[in-house]
């Protein structure tokens, strides 16, 4: 298979997107709300019926200095329950200046006229789309694991 699944960790919201692993591009797919550590399942279990993705990517949150923050624990655990319910492949990539490069495509596309100021909520997913895109431009076999922090 060839469709990978994106995620941009956030207390409030997951931006989620979707990825081709043949064309390395991706695109945002949804945002799904977070409540309590815990994204919407419902809307997450549609979404990978839908799409049926081979491997997750889940963006880490870290420090301009490369350091593990309380958003990168938040990310870790997200990526071990999304692994434990959907027996799929889960890798951790460092997602920063993710959201500022999602921040620089929509307001492009504002000025194109192909967004509108409503469709800010999904600056999440733009994000998603951005650490799924480095994740899909890596060499193969570079790692990025589930592993414990250093």
């Amino acid at each position: 298979m060839s469709c990978v699944f994106g995620f941009d960790y956030g207390s409030r919201l997951l931006g989620v997107a979707v990825g081709n692993r043949f064309t390395g591009l991706a695109r945002a797919l949804a945002v799904v709300p977070m409540r309590d550590g815990e994204p919407d399942w419902t809307r997450l279990d549609a979404l990978r019926r839908e799409w049926q993705p081979d491997t997750l990517v889940i963006g880490l949150p870290l420090t301009l200095e490369g350091d593990e923050q309380k958003a990168s624990r938040g990310a870790r655990r997200l990526a071990e329950r999304l692994q434990q319910r959907y027996d799929l492949p889960v890798a951790l990539i460092d997602e920063r200046h993710s959201s500022q490069e999602a921040a620089r495509r929509f307001a492009g596309a504002r000025a194109a006229g192909l967004k509108k100021r409503s469709d800010a909520a999904t600056i999440d997913a733009e994000a998603a789309a951005v650490i799924l895109e480095r994740w899909l431009a890596q060499p193969a076999g570079t790692p990025s694991t589930l592993a414990d922090p250093p």
